[in-house]
């Protein structure tokens, strides 16, 4: 794992700052009205291209889906499988009011991909190159390798 600050490479930290300001722009858009958990995700793809997604909930809950596989399915259904990283943001509604998230867009903690988005992200992402930005802040965020979330995985190559 790494924070913001300790990323040494320019353009790197410009595009992870970018990544993560996007994804946090997108909490309102979410879908939430079960669980009341906002949650937006940022993918960039190898060729810069960047796609959003937000967690659409469904009251037959497993028919909901989060919001890194909508960015991710998103992608696919475009063309696009190869993807550099991904940022990702999440917090209850009530936070979204607050001066914290509306004049800074500051969120109380990070909020980590579920077991089944990692495992997606295993399909498009190799696990020592594919980042997973966990973003609470435009300036403060983790930055983790697939391979730090999700270890010794199950990938194509196992087939």
């Amino acid at each position: 794992m790494q924070m913001r600050n300790d990323i040494s490479d320019s353009r790197e930290r410009e595009a992870y700052d970018a990544l993560a300001l996007r994804a946090l722009k997108g909490l309102p858009a979410a879908y939430a009205p079960y669980s009341g958990f906002h949650v937006s995700a940022a993918l960039l793809c190898a060729d810069g291209t960047v796609y959003d997604g937000v967690n659409v909930e469904n009251s037959a809950y497993s028919a909901g889906i989060c919001a890194e596989r909508t960015a991710i399915f998103k992608a696919v259904s475009e063309g696009k499988k190869e993807f550099s990283a991904i940022a990702v943001t999440g917090c209850h509604k009530e936070w979204l009011e607050k001066d914290a998230y509306s004049s800074r867009l500051e969120l109380p903690d990070y909020c980590p991909p579920c077991g089944v988005c990692r495992q997606v992200m295993r399909e498009f992402g190799a696990p020592e190159e594919f980042r997973i930005i966990l973003a609470k802040g435009p300036a403060e965020y983790k930055v983790y390798k697939l391979s730090e979330l999700l270890f010794d995985s199950f990938g194509p190559e196992n087939l």
